[in-house]
């Protein structure tokens, strides 16, 4: 590694040195994509065939990740001290935020659109969940309040003059996901963090609870319930449900006891219990048939308004981990286009690709984007067909797809 290393940096000096960055280099079908971020350089290697603005969004997070453990204030200080210090020392014991964050990056279609995917949910029980979690009493010492389950975000609540960066979310979602906090026998964690898009300089502080409900048993409703359960009904797996409490002060017995307040309402509300059986239930997924749309293989649409996407579970052809990865480079090459991101000329409305296994088109309005993969043995005019069709379904469904209206204090 040491040589590999020596070689980055020489070729990152020459650039500089002429006053100029490396942004990549194309060697075959693989693609080295430099991203520089003094103190700290990154570097990454991929054969994927996605577009360079991909690999360098992924560079862009792990850097943010970093920084949520070491702000950047702290790291300026310690390399203008000792510029050959070894941030390894400051970073023992994060590996796995960053392993976690690496395995997300690679099919996370929020992290690819910059936005949040939101829980489908019914509209009176999502505003039922937000209002009990609507801060009282000393409302400074709350900066947001987030309630998500398995990385989907449920409801948001904040301060009426601060808005949060899905960046930050995103970062604050992997760092919740590490086996030292999610495996924890502890039913809460209060852990500093810094939110790089909020401040880089600073920390603040997470409280987040994992909220558990009752167990719910499978039965046959032929059978009776003791029946059931002695010919082997199965206990449903318990969703990941998290409150997160983000505070920019001190004062943590108000914030905890607050949030286990809130969580006692949440309970005695039925709340809990409601969104605990649309999870199991599986009212909070959908499929390409629902949509209704004859050839139809799977679409992402983004609210550019809410800055949140929303798209069905993947089914064949797109069940297996490589054809879903194939799947979305497609949709990051549409994006990258629509965007021009990778250095195009300019921005395009529509893009269209076929490939032997689908036909795929990525279209920008001002209310949306909306990103569709079609059967590839339907003409052209099909897909446009089909693009009106799943808007005009997710408007219908826009109550249940996107959190809308949130609460703030």
């Amino acid at each position: 590694m040491a040589s590999t290393i020596g070689i980055m940096q020489a070729l990152i000096s020459i650039f500089i040195d002429d006053g100029d960055k490396l942004r990549c280099i194309n060697a075959g079908q693989a693609r080295i994509t430099f991203l520089l971020r003094p103190p700290l350089y990154y570097v990454c290697v991929s054969s994927w065939g996605e577009p360079e603005s991909v690999t360098r969004t992924h560079l862009e997070y792990l850097h943010l990740q970093i920084l949520s453990i070491v702000t950047a204030s702290q790291l300026r200080r310690i390399f203008e001290r000792r510029t050959n210090f070894d941030l390894r020392r400051l970073l023992d014991g994060a590996e796995s935020f960053l392993t976690s964050l690496l395995d997300e990056l690679e099919f996370d279609l929020g992290i690819s659109t910059s936005s949040l995917h939101c829980l489908k949910l019914e509209l009176n029980l999502r505003k039922r969940i937000a209002e009990t979690l609507v801060p009282t009493g000393k409302t400074k010492e709350m900066l947001y309040v987030m309630l998500t389950v398995e990385g989907r975000v449920v409801t948001l609540i904040r301060p009426r003059k601060r808005s949060i960066h899905p960046a930050d979310i995103h970062i604050l979602l992997n760092t919740i996901k590490s086996p030292s906090i999610s495996n924890s026998q502890a039913s809460a964690s209060w852990i500093p963090v810094c939110l790089p898009k909020f401040n880089p300089s600073g920390f603040v502080n997470a409280y987040i609870s994992f909220l558990r409900d009752e167990p719910i048993i499978d039965s046959s409703p032929s059978s009776s319930s003791t029946d059931s359960i002695k010919d082997g009904a199965t206990e449903a797996r318990e969703p990941s449900i998290s409150l997160i409490c983000i505070s920019g002060t001190g004062d943590f017995d108000y914030v905890k006891d607050w949030c286990e307040g809130a969580i006692k309402k949440l309970a005695v509300d039925g709340s809990l219990r409601a969104l605990t059986k649309s999870i199991l239930s599986q009212q909070t997924e959908y499929t390409v048939a629902e949509v209704g749309v004859p050839g139809l293989r799977h679409f992402i649409y983004k609210s550019r308004s809410q800055v949140q996407i929303t798209f069905p579970v993947f089914e064949d052809p797109y069940n297996n981990t490589n054809e879903k990865r194939r799947l979305i480079t497609l949709y990051q090459t549409l994006h990258d286009a629509i965007h021009a991101k990778s250095g195009q000329s300019e921005p395009l409305k529509l893009q269209y690709i076929r490939t032997d296994t689908e036909s795929a088109l990525g279209w920008i309005t001002q209310p949306f984007e909306l990103y569709i993969a079609i059967s590839p043995l339907l003409p052209k005019s099909a897909i446009i067909g089909a693009a009106n069709a799943v808007v005009r379904w997710v408007k219908k469904e826009e109550s249940r797809l996107f959190l809308r209206d949130a609460p703030i204090f």
